[in-house]
């Protein structure tokens, strides 16, 4: 079976990710209805499962539009009240699409927000907004402890797992990267590629977990060049990992 997975672009930086077969298609974390019956209409597909990661509204704002046209299961977080959710989730849930033969298991990624969860398949992560290429989610409503803990999971992942996370954040995440990981050739090198996709209109994701640990700052807390840049912006060496990420995020707020 030939699966494919394409990015709808939505609003001004968003991706509603939408899983296909020939016949059958589940979109992930869809803010807007539009471009998803648009996509559906122009492939003849019929929508057979809606995934959401978190209550942010450009994730879930079209989850009534479809559901008029598609009554289909809505699969999101238990300790998050959506509206139109028939299916919440916890750690270590499944989630078996129908019509697509796959199967997704459930991580808790609190930390962007306090119930957000990932769904994760062999090779595949839609990791909302918990981990982006080169940086990571705000602490909208969870803890620094929260974020590394989640982003801990995540980087344990094998090294090939595609990542689709739902902004295209890529080149912002870069620009603070070479501040605060300055000595890192190969963020410089995949730096300039995703600049030639973007240059031509192209999405920079999927990423890998296997490239994140190589050039996103949040995940390489224990590497020297990014202790001691956080030591240069806030004239103390972080004397842990966790330090190091909290003062990270702190700085990528106000960057």
């Amino acid at each position: 079976m030939r699966m494919n997975i394409i990015p709808l672009p939505a609003f001004r930086d968003n991706y509603i990710w939408l899983i296909h077969d020939e016949r059958h298609a589940v979109v992930v974390d869809p803010g807007d209805a539009s471009p998803v019956l648009d996509y559906l209409s122009a492939h003849d597909l019929t929508l057979s499962a809606i995934m959401v990661t978190h209550h942010h509204a450009d994730h879930i704002g079209g989850l009534a539009a479809l559901l008029q046209t598609y009554p289909v299961p809505v699969y999101g977080p238990a300790s998050e009240h959506i509206a139109g959710v028939s299916n919440p989730l916890s750690d270590g849930d499944s989630v078996s699409l129908p019509g697509l033969g796959l199967t997704f298991s459930v991580l808790d990624v609190a930390a962007h927000t306090a119930g957000h969860i990932a769904y994760h398949a062999p090779g595949v992560l839609f990791c909302g907004d918990t981990l982006f290429s080169a940086g990571c989610g705000r602490l909208f409503e969870g803890t620094p402890e929260q974020l590394e803990k989640a982003l801990s999971r995540l980087a344990a992942l094998d090294g090939d797992t595609r990542v689709y996370c739902t902004h295209e954040y890529t080149l912002s995440n870069l620009a603070f990267a070479r501040v605060a990981d300055p000595d890192n050739p190969e963020r410089d090198r995949y730096a300039a590629h995703c600049e030639t996709l973007r240059a031509h209109g192209r999405p920079t994701l999927p990423s890998t977990i296997a490239l994140e640990k190589d050039i996103n700052p949040f995940l390489r807390t224990n590497t020297p060049s990014v202790l001691k840049a956080i030591a240069h912006h806030t004239g103390k060496t972080p004397e842990s990992a966790l330090e190091c990420l909290r003062e990270l995020r702190a700085w990528k707020d106000v960057f």
